[in-house]
Order: C-alpha cells, then structure tokens, then sequence
C-alpha cells in the first residue's frame, strides 16, 4: 500500500513530459524558421501602351509598310489603303465647292445693285456651305487613307495582307509600346497592411534566368472578396534591353515581421 503513490506520481510525471514534448513539436512544425524563403507571387510583364489599329474607311491593301517584330517610330505610316476613289470624290467636291462660291459672289453682287431676292442670295449661301462641308468631309476620308503609328514601338501580329479588300472596323495590325514594361501580378489583400506604391520587390524572369529589382508603381482600385486578393502593377528599376513583353516569373517580396 505504501508504493502506489510513488507510482501513480511516476505515472503523472510521465504523461506531464509526454505532453510538453508533444506541445514543443507541434509549436516548432507550425512556426515559420527565420531562414524560410519569402512567399514568391508569379508575375509577368505587358506593355504599358498597346493597341489594335483598325480600318476606318473600306478599301484595298495598298501598302503595308512594316512586319511582324519590327520597329517603327510615332507618326509613320504603316498601312497604306488604296485611296483612288476617295481622292476622285474629294476633286468632285473641290469643283462644286468652287462652282458654289462662285455663284454666291455672284449672287451677292446683285443684291448689292438690288436685282435678285434676298431668297436667292441665302439660298446661293447655303449651296456654298454644304460644298465646303463636303470637301471637309472628303478631306477626312482621304486622310484615313493612311494609318500612322499613334506612338512609337513594334509590330506585334499583321492580321491582313497587301491587296487584301477591308470593311470599315477590320483589324489590321496589333502593336505595343516595349520601351516601357510594367509588371502585372495578383497578392494576397492583406499586404495591403505593409505593401504601398514605392514598396521594393525582386523579379526573377523564367526566360532570362535572371533577377531583377522593381517597385510598385500602383494598386488595383478594389479588392477581389471571394479570392481576397489584389492586383498591383510595378516596374523595374533601370534599363534592360533583353526584357520583352510576356516573359513571366516570380516577385519576391520582404515581408515584414507579422505582415504576411
């Protein structure tokens, strides 16, 4: 009777240590090490101006004067309509508009000695104004004729050919700006805690097996709630001639001490 209660204390003692070392090991499974890498985001990079440049006017491919891949600068034209028709209106409009104005000077020398209505005289001006809205208006179509560059970059995809007949709204070419890149990736909201624009992270592209420094540049506008993530878009730091549009990696942000 004497040597249970040692026993039974042995017993506690025992379960006692078991679940310290329990406790211990779960804390140091869950707990993240001070040596872990940091989260990495995918990431990837897109042009910060581009665009599809469409036919305004119907017609024939006359010129295309630039290929897939290369550069061109802002201002210079890159397809060419075949404008035969618009310009033969446009000298159409020329003449009626000069025949207009010469019948209201006419027109306007005779009210002045009173031998015509001032009916005739009115309706001699509006002749002439709908003359000079027509040749406007052939100016404009004719001017369409040839689509410039609205800003300097590279053919990205020609979607018509030379001789090719177009509608009014055909797409003829796609093009981006690639001397500036942004980077575009989605991170968890509750960054939002630590990330602000000016906020340095690494890039390390897929393509080029290289890192690069970057910055955030801007966040999305709100929140997406059922994936509880943002979009912000970035750029890197300095000048680096192999970066093109689309290559993809992974952003490596330092997180801060109960950021994540």
């Amino acid at each position: 009777m004497t040597a249970q209660p040692p026993l039974r204390g042995g017993l506690l003692n025992g379960l006692t240590a078991l679940l310290v070392l329990g406790a211990g090991a779960a804390l140091a499974q869950t707990a993240p090490s001070p040596e872990e890498p940091q989260p990495e985001i995918r990431a990837q990079l897109s042009p910060t101006r581009s665009t599809v440049l469409s036919a305004e006017i119907p017609g024939k491919i006359g010129d295309l004067s630039v290929r897939e891949g290369e550069r061109f600068a802002e201002g210079q034209p890159l397809v060419t309509l075949d404008c035969t028709m618009h310009k033969a209106r446009l000298d159409k409009a020329l003449a009626l508009q000069q025949g207009a104005r010469k019948t209201h000077q006419v027109q306007g020398r005779l009210a002045k000695l009173g031998s015509n209505s001032t009916l005739e005289f009115e309706t001699s001006a509006a002749e002439l104004a709908a003359a000079e809205a027509e040749v406007a208006m052939m100016r404009t179509v004719v001017s369409r004729c040839a689509i410039a560059a609205p800003f300097p970059g590279r053919v990205v995809e020609l979607k018509v050919k030379r001789h090719q007949y177009v509608g009014e709204g055909s797409e003829l070419l796609e093009i981006l700006d690639d001397r500036e890149l942004q980077v575009e990736l989605v991170v968890p909201s509750r960054w939002l805690t630590w990330l602000k624009p000016g906020s340095a992270f690494t890039l390390a592209l897929d393509e080029t097996g290289k890192d690069y420094p970057a910055k955030v540049d801007r966040l999305a506008a709100r929140i997406d709630p059922v994936s509880q993530t943002v979009k912000l878009f970035g750029s890197v730091t300095g000048s680096f001639p192999e970066l093109m549009s689309g290559m993809s990696g992974n952003a490596r942000f330092d997180i801060p001490a109960h950021g994540g």
